[in-house]
C-alpha cells in the first residue's frame, strides 16, 4: 500500500496536491494511505475524495481509495489539433486553447469567422515575427530627439504637412490588422502575433511622426476629403486576402517608397531618422502581405480575379476625389528642392515625377510577384489611389 506523508500540511493549505501526485502512481483500485499532523485531516480528506469519486476510509490512519472517475472527466476531450503545425480548420469547440491542448468537452463553441488555413495562413509567419520582435525600436532613445532643427517657416510647414499626412496613413495601417486581430482564430497563433506586431508598429510610428509635427507647431497641417474618402475604402473592405492586398501590397508598398524618398531627402535629422526607422518596418508589413497572398493565390486560383476587381472597385469608389492634396505634393516638391532656386524647384519637382515611378515600379514588380502578367500589373498599378495609400 502506498503512503503519502503530508506532515503538518492540511488539505486546505495544498497537501491536495500531495494526495493527488500519489493517486496518480496508483493503478485503479490502490489504496493509499495519508498520513498527517492537522487535526482536520480526516475531515477534508473524505470531503475532497468524495468531491472527485474516489473511495474513501476513515482509518487511522485516512486511506483514499483510486478510482476511475477522476479520469472520467477528460473522457470525450480531444486535442486542438497538433502542437507544431496549423490545421487545415480550425474548431470552434476548440475556443481559446493553445494549439495541441487537450480541450476538456463541454465547452461552448467559441466562433472565430477567419478559422480556415488556406484564407490567412502564410508559412513565413513564424519566421516574419521573429524579425519584427527583434527589429522593436524605443521612439525615446532611437531617436536624436535634440539633434538641430533650424529651419526656415516654410520648410517646417511642409515637414509639418508631410507628417500630417503620414499620421492619418498609419492611423488606417493599424485600424485595418487591429480589426482582423479579433476574426482570426486563435489556433494560428503566428498569425495574430504578426498583426498585432504590426499594429504595435504603426502606433509607434503615429507617435513619432505627431512628435516630429508638433515639434515647432503648436498644430499638424491639413486633412482632406480625398485622402480621407481614399483611406475609408481600405477600412471598409471586409475580406481578411482584399484587405492585405490592397493595404500591404499596394498601399505600404508605395508609402515604403514615400518613407525612403523622406529618408533621403529631409530637411532635418530627426525627419530623417524616423522616416527611415518607419520605412524599415513598412518592409516587414509588405513581405507579411506578399507571402500571404502568394500561398493563398496558390490555393485559390480565383484570388487574383478577386484582387483585380477590388483595385477595380476601388478606383471607381475614389474617381471623382482629389487624390493627394496639393499640399502635400507641394510639401514634397519643396523638401526635395531644398530652396526656393527656380532650379531648385525643378530639381523638386523632378524628383517627386520620380518618386511616383519608383511606386508604380514597385507596385508592378509586387503584382508581378502575385502571378499577374506584365499587362495587368500595369493596368492594376495605373489605377490604384493617386493618394498613394
Amino acid at each position: 500500500m502506498r503512503t503519502v506523508d503530508l506532515g503538518a500540511l492540511g488539505l486546505d493549505r495544498g497537501a491536495h496536491l500531495l494526495v493527488r501526485h500519489a493517486l496518480a502512481k496508483a493503478e485503479v483500485g490502490a489504496r493509499v494511505q495519508v498520513r498527517g499532523s492537522d487535526p482536520a485531516l480526516a475531515i477534508h480528506l473524505r470531503a475532497w475524495a468524495r468531491a472527485r469519486g474516489h473511495g474513501f476510509e476513515p482509518g487511522p490512519p485516512p486511506i483514499v481509495i483510486r478510482t476511475s472517475l477522476e479520469d472520467g472527466r477528460w473522457c470525450g476531450a480531444v486535442a486542438a489539433g497538433h502542437a507544431a503545425r496549423p490545421s487545415e480548420q480550425a474548431s470552434a469547440s476548440w475556443g481559446l486553447a493553445a494549439r495541441g491542448a487537450r480541450v476538456e468537452a463541454g465547452l461552448v463553441p467559441l466562433e472565430f469567422p477567419l478559422a480556415t488555413r488556406d484564407e490567412i495562413w502564410t508559412d513565413d509567419a513564424a519566421r516574419l515575427y521573429a524579425r519584427a520582435a527583434a527589429a522593436q525600436w524605443d521612439p525615446e532613445t532611437a531617436i536624436n530627439w535634440a539633434a538641430s532643427c533650424e529651419l526656415p517657416d516654410a520648410v517646417e510647414d511642409a515637414v509639418v504637412q508631410v507628417m500630417t499626412y503620414l499620421i492619418e496613413n498609419e492611423v488606417a495601417a493599424l485600424i485595418i490588422p487591429a480589426r482582423f486581430l479579433a476574426r482570426i482564430h486563435p489556433h494560428f497563433r503566428e498569425i495574430l502575433q504578426v498583426l498585432a506586431i504590426q499594429a504595435a508598429d504603426e502606433a509607434r510610428h503615429i507617435e513619432v511622426f505627431t512628435r516630429r509635427a508638433l515639434l515647432k507647431r503648436d498644430a499638424p497641417g491639413l486633412s482632406t476629403v480625398g485622402g480621407q474618402s481614399s483611406l475609408r475604402t481600405l477600412l471598409e473592405e471586409p475580406d481578411f486576402a482584399l484587405a492585405s492586398f490592397l493595404l500591404s501590397v499596394l498601399g505600404e508598398g508605395s508609402f515604403l517608397s514615400l518613407l525612403w524618398f523622406l529618408a533621403e531627402h529631409g530637411p532635418d535629422p530627426i525627419t530623417r531618422q524616423i522616416t527611415t526607422l518607419a520605412a524599415q518596418d513598412e518592409a516587414r508589413h509588405v513581405a507579411f502581405g506578399l507571402s500571404h497572398l502568394q500561398q493563398h493565390a496558390a490555393r485559390e486560383p480565383g484570388l487574383r480575379a478577386r484582387m483585380a476587381n477590388a483595385v477595380e472597385q476601388r478606383f471607381s469608389a475614389l474617381q471623382h476625389t482629389a487624390g493627394l492634396n496639393e499640399e502635400v505634393f507641394d510639401a514634397l516638391v519643396l523638401l526635395a528642392a531644398g530652396s526656393w532656386e527656380p532650379e531648385a524647384i525643378a530639381r523638386g519637382f523632378d524628383a517627386v515625377v520620380a518618386l511616383r515611378q519608383d511606386m508604380d515600379r514597385g507596385r508592378r514588380t509586387r503584382l508581378a510577384r502575385l502571378g499577374f502578367d506584365a499587362e495587368a500589373a500595369e493596368r492594376l498599378s495605373s489605377l490604384h489611389t493617386r493618394n498613394f495609400m
